[in-house]
């Protein structure tokens, strides 16, 4: 499987709702930072994090990785400092 693209380089931080979201881990999103469905039929199908289900228990501000390499997905953990 190909490396995600990042499609940021920071956070998306977002004003959230409680509830469950897709967060796109591969990159192709075109509704970025959520899965819009753009890996299917491509070698990003199946991988893991492609389409993230995440749980927002409380509303308030989010920090969405938008680099898709954190290590803490689907949040961002300042992964994107050291991208070149």
């Amino acid at each position: 499987m190909p490396e995600p693209k990042v499609a940021n380089k920071g956070p998306y931080v977002l004003n959230m709702e409680a509830g469950t979201y897709a967060w796109c881990g591969c990159g192709l999103s075109k509704n970025q930072p959520f899965c819009d469905g753009q890996h299917k039929g491509t070698p990003y199908e199946g991988g893991p994090n492609v389409a993230l289900l995440a749980v927002i228990e409380e509303d308030g501000p989010k920090a969405w990785c938008g680099c898709k390499k954190t290590k803490t997905p689907p949040f961002c953990d300042g992964t994107h400092a050291d991208l070149k």
